[in-house]
């Protein structure tokens, strides 16, 4: 069920901070979910934010922590002591701690690793931070459950009884050798319909999807989506099985991923929000829209470069910002068909084969929005024949131009390992003015001779 933050809930919750009255304010927030509570910490300043933290179980605050926005979390962090914090994380998986700590200073990190009361929880942690945050082994957690191909179904399931006790939710039950080394999964069915004293090695599935510790994180996100699995197991170099990647750790890769894209396709440099700093949004806005004033200055020399035809043909004139704009549209189209395919990995065919598609398609477009133009111009505006086909000419031309780059832009930045997002941005959109520009009057001067 849906939980709806009201202004009257805020009031009632900081008066109940302001009248010291805990237990209330206790079993009103026990009550609701964690994402909930993280939703309304939002909303209080730091000091009722703090407050409402520190009494509260830490089983309760421990989820808190992962739902509030990093400005909130590391604020309220920075009020709590080691052991305090320690306290959080020794009820967090080992993925969610390791991710907390990442973000203290090395000192802080330190004195809060000496807390833990879990050793093997520390360990785990601990081994967790060697990891860059963007691959497999900085995604993984280190809870799953694990059974050895030698063992039979009746100590398996003994084990698994064990282990089970420190994981949250069992996707799968993966199996290995003496030394560790990933060699199958074990499907629940077959277990529960086996034979007690049958050898997990005789039952078990040798294929597996798996993830090395150095994979990047868009990779896993791919291989999951692909094929629609709810957890993957890690290995190391060695293929020994380190840990797990379950699917909420995923959503948040692809969240972040489309939200970096997202930015990049709007002339975003950097990863902001709207609440970051005037200065912080500033340099995140600034390079792209000084690269939209650099295109427009060519722009401008551009139609320097004519300003003869527009003054003999006045006419041309007022069709250029349609041109430029369709160019613009046009290649934004291509690329951003382009980007979502080299995203999903769904390209296929050789690069000559898109070549003939996509001006064939181009071509199709072209041909229908031109004539859509020249009896529209024709009829409505009043304009002279030589025009209209000046105009439409340059428009079928402008779009199978700006079809081709917003299609090999992004191919080519991906080649050379840049996101290719990028070309469907303001890059794309000031080079495709810029070249409808020049073949729209380059067309007007070679069929009217000026």
């Amino acid at each position: 069920m849906q939980f709806k933050i009201s202004k009257e809930l805020i009031l009632q919750i900081e008066e109940l901070i302001l009248s010291k009255k805990d237990q209330q304010l206790e079993a009103l927030l026990n009550d609701m979910h964690h994402a909930d509570i993280a939703e309304i910490l939002d909303e209080l300043d730091f000091d009722e934010a703090t407050y409402i933290f520190k009494i509260l179980d830490s089983e309760k605050t421990a989820e808190i922590l992962l739902e509030l926005e990093d400005d909130l979390r590391e604020n309220i962090l920075s009020r709590l002591s080691p052991k305090e914090i320690a306290e959080e994380l020794d009820e967090l998986d080992t993925d969610d701690a390791a991710d907390i700590i990442a973000e203290l200073s090395t000192d802080i990190k330190n004195e809060v690793i000496s807390e833990l009361i879990d050793v093997e929880h520390a360990k785990d942690i601990v081994d967790l931070l060697r990891y860059d945050e963007d691959t497999a082994g900085g995604l993984m957690g280190k809870e799953l459950v694990k059974v050895n191909e030698n063992w039979n179904v009746l100590t398996c399931v003994k084990e698994m009884r064990i282990q089970a006790e420190n994981v949250s939710r069992v996707h799968s039950i993966y199996v290995v050798d003496d030394e560790n080394r990933l060699k199958g999964r074990l499907s629940l069915k077959d277990l529960l319909t086996t034979s007690t004293k049958t050898p997990i090695s005789e039952v078990y599935i040798p294929k597996v999807d798996y993830v090395r510790v150095d994979t990047e994180d868009v990779e896993v996100a791919r291989i999951m989506q692909k094929y629609d699995l709810e957890a993957i197991p890690v290995v190391d170099e060695l293929g020994r099985l380190v840990g797990r990647i379950t699917i909420d750790d995923i959503v948040d890769v692809i969240k972040d991923e489309a939200d970096k894209d997202y930015q990049l396709a709007a002339g975003i440099s950097q990863d902001v929000e709207a609440d970051d700093s005037i200065l912080e949004l500033t340099k995140a806005r600034l390079p792209w829209l000084v690269l939209a004033l650099l295109g427009g200055f060519v722009s401008v020399r551009v139609l320097g470069l004519f300003e003869g035809a527009m003054t003999d043909h006045g006419n041309l004139f007022f069709f250029t910002p349609l041109i430029a704009a369709m160019a613009g549209n046009v290649g934004v189209q291509s690329s951003a068909i382009i980007v979502q395919g080299l995203a999903n990995n769904t390209l296929s065919g050789s690069l000559f084969s898109r070549l003939i598609k996509e001006i064939s398609l181009s071509l199709l477009n072209g041909v229908i929005l031109a004539s859509i133009l020249f009896l529209g111009s024709h009829f409505l505006l009043n304009v002279e024949f030589i025009i209209g086909v000046i105009v439409t000419s340059a428009l079928i031309s402008v779009i199978i131009i700006a079809s081709l780059i917003g299609t090999f832009v992004p191919l080519l930045l991906n080649k050379f390992g840049i996101d290719p997002a990028l070309a469907t941005g303001p890059f794309i959109t000031t080079s495709n003015d810029i070249c409808g520009i020049l073949i729209y009057f380059s067309i007007a001067k070679l069929i009217l001779g000026f």
